[in-house]
C-alpha cells in the first residue's frame, strides 16, 4: 500500500509540517475548542495536524486505515507521553465502534482520495454532535497533475467550492467559513506547479 511504503519518512517533509501548522491554526482560532471538544480526525497519518492541535481538545480520535501510518503514529504517542490520543486502525466507513461523543471532525488532503465524496459526508454527519463542526482541507480543482505520478490514482483532482458546499448542505450542514490558507508548491515535469489548499467548516444544523 502506498501510504504504508511512505509512512517512515513522511514527517520529514518541511512542506507537510508547515501545512499542518497552518491548518491546525486556522480550525483552533475559528472553533475555539477550549479543551472542551472531543475531536476526530480522518485520515491522519502520522497525526501531523493532530499533534499541532493535541493542547486545544479535550480528547482526538485519530483514525486511518494504513497500518504503517498508525504504527508511526503509536510510537510518537508514546515517545511524547500524550494521554489524549485515541489512534485506531480501521475503515471509518465498514467497522462498527463504539466512539465518544464527537464535536469536530477534521480532515486533511484525505477527502480526495475518497471515491464518493456525498457519502463520506453523510458518514461524517452520522458521527457528529448535533452543532458540530466538519473541517476540511484540501485541494482546490486543479488539471489532474497533482496525482499525475501515481498511476493508479482515482480519487479527485480536487474540489470545486460551490459543488463541495452543495455536498454539505445536502448532508446537513451550513458552510460557515472557506479560506485558500496553503499552496503546495511541487515539481512536474521539470515544472513548479502551485497548488492552493483551502479550508472549508462546515456546522451540522440537522
Amino acid at each position: 500500500m502506498y501510504f504504508d511504503k511512505q509512512a517512515l519518512d513522511w514527517d520529514n517533509d518541511p512542506q507537510k509540517v508547515e501545512r499542518a501548522e497552518v491548518f491546525a491554526n486556522e480550525i483552533n482560532n475559528l472553533i475555539q475548542p477550549n479543551k472542551k471538544l472531543n475531536a476526530l480526525e480522518f485520515g491522519c497519518g502520522t497525526g501531523l495536524l493532530s499533534f499541532k492541535l493535541k493542547d486545544f481538545f479535550k480528547t482526538i480520535t485519530l483514525v486511518d486505515n494504513s497500518k504503517g501510518m498508525i504504527a508511526v503514529l503509536q510510537k510518537k504517542i508514546e515517545k511524547e507521553g500524550i494521554e489524549n490520543f485515541i489512534p485506531l486502525q480501521l475503515n471509518l466507513f465498514e467497522e462498527n465502534i463504539n466512539l465518544p461523543k464527537i464535536d469536530v471532525i477534521y480532515t486533511l488532503m484525505t477527502l480526495h482520495h475518497m471515491l464518493d465524496v456525498n457519502k463520506t459526508i453523510n458518514a461524517f454527519s452520522s458521527i457528529l454532535e448535533l452543532n458540530g463542526y466538519l473541517c476540511i482541507a484540501d485541494l482546490v480543482s486543479e488539471d489532474g497533475s497533482f496525482h499525475s505520478h501515481h498511476k493508479d490514482f482515482d480519487g479527485h483532482n480536487g474540489f470545486d467550492k460551490d459543488e463541495l458546499s452543495q455536498i454539505l448542505l445536502k448532508n446537513g450542514f451550513q458552510v460557515d467559513y472557506y479560506n485558500e490558507c496553503f499552496v503546495i508548491e511541487k515539481k512536474v515535469d521539470e515544472k513548479l506547479i502551485k497548488y492552493p489548499l483551502f479550508l472549508m467548516i462546515g456546522k451540522k444544523i440537522t
